[in-house]
């Protein structure tokens, strides 16, 4: 099951190829359930039972829960992951828009220190 996930998010990222594509190595793996993407080792989205979401800055993420974004919880009483915010069906159709954000969500995470 995890490594069908792991399969569908590689798919799913293969559609924005030259957003991920950019000079970083992008791997997927197993992630609660589903499956998370890395930049260089470091996570920057996870597609689980709860949906797609994208580690952001803060500015960026107040403006998507602003436009219909919610905050991320993988649990229903777990805590919210506060650099995140779950993506809603209308943001992940705009390819454009979602494609941006992507990058965004990479570039982010690519300024904190590796952990290897």
């Amino acid at each position: 099951m995890a490594q069908n996930q792991v399969e569908g998010l590689r798919l799913f990222l293969a559609e924005f190829e030259a957003v991920v594509n950019s000079g970083c190595e992008i791997i997927c793996k197993p992630f609660f359930g589903g499956a998370a993407a890395y930049a260089d080792n470091r996570i920057f989205m996870t597609r689980t039972k709860v949906g797609l979401a994208l580690k952001l800055p803060e500015s960026t993420r107040q403006r998507l829960l602003n436009e219909g974004a919610t905050p991320l919880r993988y649990f229903p009483k777990g805590h919210i992951k506060k650099d995140y915010v779950l993506l809603p069906q209308h943001m992940l159709e705009n390819k454009e828009a979602f494609s941006l954000l992507i990058g965004e969500s990479m570039d982010f995470v690519l300024t904190f220190p590796h952990r290897g």
